[in-house]
């Protein structure tokens, strides 16, 4: 997956978690989750495995602190169902990459 894909989706995780959980019209993030979304994408720029970087949670390296890795957990585990609706062919993308990554480490 391209950073700029992984990009796109956790930008649209967030979003998703924000207006539900925190209020924010479509579109829009509160400071909170402005923050997280310019950190993950600080992270993403810094990525060590660029375009080869597998899914957050295959990668070897853990880069993130310790509060975020565990808000963005937070994240993913409440947008994650949610994306089918929000971006059916993104979620299929993610869901064939994690597949295609677990098959690769059974080799």
């Amino acid at each position: 997956m391209s950073i700029e894909r992984e990009k796109r989706t956790i930008e649209k995780m967030i979003k998703i978690y924000c207006r539900a959980k925190h209020g924010s019209p479509k579109g829009t993030l509160c400071p909170e989750c402005q923050e997280l979304l310019n950190y993950v994408f600080k992270r993403l720029d810094l990525c060590p495995f660029k375009e080869e970087k597998p899914t957050c949670k295959k990668c070897t390296v853990h880069c993130y602190q310790p509060e975020k890795r565990k808000k963005i957990k937070e994240v993913m585990r409440f947008s994650g169902p949610r994306l089918l609706f929000y971006d059916p062919f993104g979620w299929l993308i993610h869901e064939i990459r994690e597949k295609f990554v677990r098959l690769q480490s059974l080799r």
